[in-house]
């Protein structure tokens, strides 16, 4: 097979017209033209970091859609399903990903649990980690996020990180805002990168002091427009990440949008393809080809280098996409899951009421926390009741709080989506709508769900809680569906309201969040009480 197109040259930083011609799975010639030609050939594009399961789909759906915006291969932690299921989660994910043609290299997850302080479904030894290491689809230490611990010289967080070491394998870091003599202990420890920056002068420490900084574009999480200056300054530092994407998302833009954006603001063409097409391979050892003979057919078709609209996708010699078509077929997924929670009542969402309420600010775009103290809560004021329920077993509900910045005016909306022990967490307007949406989760054994305006809306995720076993258009549909009502029938102002949910319990990001256990400072590492005062409970 041989096409014609020009082609864009990452090693001499040239544009030229050529007929590429593949054999097999692999570049057999490149040979220059003397004619112009409108399309572009490109290196396919890479996600450094993602968690697939945030997609709601398993790795061989996800490909189907990711593959329409040029995307060949991933850089997947799956600590999601390791929190749930174990090595046996991890297991599942290799299996799917290994029945479709992206390149998906997987990480070995040491922070499962994230921290002691919530519930979650496993534990991943040191040893099971070693385990894992040596298996061959899994390259690199997934996102060392016990920062305080290693800091600290936590003896089963350096143990893990030496088995990577051991075999010379990449290790990835999350240490938000961390700066100063506690970040050099944390890279002395033998942390690479980062993808939690969120501001320019936090990203420049970190790449001087020898990080590497993934700039990172999620459903949530939108960390572009302050670090995009880094690439003028330090482009050999970086790479593109998505992190978390939703369905709907996904179904409409994936790494290609940031190209897009990054050359629509002057950056130069070549450092933008680096960052998208080369860093990631280089730098996780992906057998990627990089468009040269003898190379892996892994390619990209786009109209232009505008709107990098994307015509063909090429992986291992195969076209996985053409002129608005996937050609990977919807295969049956399994649906392992482990949930053990029973229907709850309006009751167990009770929480007395104080004179000064903790509140955990959700703020949109961002995956951090700010600790307000309010004084009268409801959707007037924006101050609603949040909890998150036991999964694993039934037990009475434990955590609960009050949390602004969802804005919604009635009803409640509840996730199995909740990182990283994916418990189920439910914000609402009154305890009978908490209780309505947590008992449609967990009717099905995992999923998302929003109730009011008389009505409820449902998407179930049997794979583990976390994932649809449906194709992914109809998953996106679904989604998309239940995200806009949330957002203009119940009133949340937020972009993502389901995303920004799925990070209320996730304890490594400060300043506060929600366990199963409790109320949570993640600046300091402890429990708090929902209330500042200890004042008599109100009528």
């Amino acid at each position: 097979m041989t096409l014609e197109a020009n082609l864009v040259d990452l090693d001499r930083q040239t544009i030229s017209p050529v007929a590429l011609t593949v054999k097999g799975n692999r570049i057999l010639k490149i040979e220059t033209l003397n004619r112009e030609i409108s399309s572009y050939l490109l290196p396919g594009f890479v996600d450094a970091h993602i968690h697939i399961e945030s997609s709601m789909l398993p790795p061989a759906e996800f490909a189907r859609l990711a593959v329409r915006h040029g995307t060949v291969a991933t850089v997947s932690d799956p600590h999601e399903i390791a929190n749930v299921l174990g090595i046996p989660g991890v297991e599942y994910m290799i299996e799917s990903a290994g029945k479709v043609p992206l390149h998906i290299c997987f990480g070995a997850s040491p922070c499962v649990p994230a921290t002691p302080f919530e519930t979650n479904g496993a534990t991943l030894t040191p040893q099971d980690i070693a385990t894992l290491l040596d298996k061959p689809q899994v390259g690199y230490l997934s996102e060392v996020m016990n920062f305080p611990g290693v800091i600290a010289g936590d003896p089963d967080m350096l143990a893990k990180i030496a088995e990577a070491k051991k075999r010379g394998l990449p290790v990835d870091g999350h240490c938000p805002g961390l700066r100063g003599e506690d970040l050099s202990r944390y890279i002395a420890a033998g942390i690479q990168t980062d993808h939690e920056s969120f501001e320019y002068d936090e990203a420049k420490e970190k790449i001087e002091k020898g990080m590497k900084i993934l700039i990172r574009e999620g459903s949530a999480a939108k960390n572009f427009d302050a670090l995009h200056p880094l690439i003028a300054a330090y482009p050999e530092k970086l790479m593109f990440c998505s992190d978390d994407r939703h369905p709907d998302d996904l179904q409409q833009e994936h790494i290609n949008a940031l190209v897009r954006r990054a050359v629509a603001l002057g950056y130069d063409l070549f450092d933008v393809l680096r960052i998208a097409c080369r860093h990631p391979v280089e730098h996780y050892r992906l057998p990627v080809g990089q468009l040269r003979e003898g190379d892996f057919a892994d390619f990209i078709l786009v109209e232009d280098l505008e709107s990098f609209k994307v015509r063909e996708t090429w992986i291992k010699g195969q076209c996985v996409y053409r002129n608005g078509k996937t050609l990977i077929e919807h295969l049956h997924a399994a649906t392992p899951n482990r949930f053990e929670a029973l229907p709850k009542k309006a009751e167990d969402f009770y929480l007395p009421r104080c004179e000064a309420m903790e509140v955990i600010h959700a703020i949109d775009h961002q995956l951090i926390t700010k600790e307000e103290i309010a004084a009268r809560e409801g959707p007037d004021s924006d101050i609603l009741k949040i909890a998150v329920i036991n999964r694993y077993e039934n037990q009475p509900v434990k955590g609960l709080a009050h949390i602004s910045g969802f804005g919604l005016k009635e009803g409640a909306i509840a996730s199995s989506v909740a990182h990283d022990s994916h418990n189920v967490v439910v914000v609402g307007c009154d305890d009978e709508s908490m209780a309505q949406a947590a008992n449609l989760v967990i009717a099905s054994r995992g999923g998302i769900a929003a109730v009011g305006k008389g009505k409820k809306l449902h998407l179930p995720l049997p794979i583990a809680g976390l994932m649809s076993d449906r194709p992914g258009d109809e998953v996106a549909e679904a989604y998309a569906t239940i995200d806009r009502f949330v957002r203009e029938e119940l009133g949340s102002p937020l972009s993502a309201p389901f995303m920004t949910l799925s990070f209320m319990a996730l304890l490594v990001i400060p300043e506060i969040k929600l366990s199963d256990r409790g109320l949570f400072d993640g600046r300091q590492f402890h429990f708090i009480a929902p209330c500042r005062d200890e004042s008599t409970p109100k009528d």
